[in-house]
């Protein structure tokens, strides 16, 4: 099959088409996502080599274990647990302790024509969901777990740092919730498209100077999680929402004298990402830019690495 590799660089190749054992399912890629996640590791995150890509919307062509699934469009997480370990016996499966994850950390990825992944991690897509919407599962689930993350109200004073990707999502999932919030970005283009009822938009130098109860930091930069401190009321929570490439400077006098609360958040809950694209509370298509064959995968992985581009999309079978 042909599969999207990185190996120092991108190329698109030849490889031998997985086979599903025991408990796993084939799945035929409909329509895959390229994160920033996946722009990292080109840059050199986690060290990972091999197919990548984690977002996706596929139909599952062979299921041994599970013949039921064997037809159905489905969407998959991106976590594979061992069950046995500490972490998972905790019920804190996304801290496994032999943990992989598709195209990130030591399991082939989804920007291939087919992919396979353990039957546990698969969630059915609603009919009424189409591919171009149900592709944003995995990070519109992990713009949810910002409510688990910090606790807040429609009350709450929000303030999401990052009009890339990942922070538009998470806007979009607050006003979900009815939660209103200030979208800060240096892109007013890209800020358009979250702005509605509720969402105020910004830029990085007008945030004013009434402090925020949380701030959701989505830049993934020094830089951004500086204002996100500069802006923060004592006991206030700062989520860190994005993955970060080295180290950054942290004015850690700050976060102990204003008992600030620093949060990581990583992946989130698919039923509950699932639910909110079947009842039209989430509508991801305007951050849609582009979309790619698979064969010109090069080309689409060049396309989002351009500066402002939001999200592109790889067609895989359909």
């Amino acid at each position: 099959m042909r599969a999207l590799c990185f190996d120092g660089g991108v190329v698109l190749r030849q490889v031998a088409a997985p086979i599903a054992g025991h408990g796993e399912a084939t799945i035929d890629v409909r329509l895959a996502g390229i994160c920033g996640t996946d722009l990292e590791i080109t840059r050199g995150y986690k060290d990972y080599r091999g197919i990548l890509g984690h977002e996706m919307v596929g139909t599952v062509r062979h299921c041994p274990s599970a013949p039921q699934w064997e037809g159905r469009r489905v969407t998959a997480e991106i976590n594979l647990t061992c069950g046995a370990c500490p972490a998972c016996r905790a019920a804190r499966p996304k801290h496994c302790e032999r943990r992989q994850v598709l195209g990130i950390l030591d399991r082939p990825g989804c920007f291939a024509e087919q992919v396979v992944v353990p039957v546990a991690n698969l969630h059915a897509v609603p009919d009424g969901v189409p591919d171009d919407h149900a592709v944003f599962t995995e990070p519109l689930a992990a713009a949810f777990e910002v409510l688990e993350s910090a606790p807040m109200s429609p009350q709450s004073r929000v303030a999401v740092i990052g009009d890339g990707k990942l922070g538009l999502l998470v806007v979009l999932a607050l006003r979900a919730r009815g939660i209103g919030c200030v979208a800060v970005g240096r892109h007013p283009h890209k800020l358009a498209r979250v702005a509605g009822p509720g969402i105020d938009t910004t830029d990085p130098h007008s945030m004013g100077p009434a402090p925020f109860d949380v701030i959701v930091e989505a830049t993934g930069s020094a830089e951004g999680l500086a204002l996100a401190l500069q802006h923060i009321r004592p006991r206030g929570t700062v989520v860190l929402k994005s993955t970060y490439q080295g180290s950054v400077p942290l004015d850690a006098t700050r976060v102990v004298v204003d008992e600030i609360r620093l949060v990581g958040s990583r992946c989130g809950p698919f039923d509950v990402a699932l639910a909110a694209l079947a009842n039209g509370e989430v509508d991801p298509s305007p951050l849609i830019d582009a979309r790619y064959r698979l064969a010109d995968g090069e080309a689409a992985i060049a396309h989002a690495a351009r500066r402002g581009v939001l999200k592109v999309l790889l067609e895989g079978s359909r």
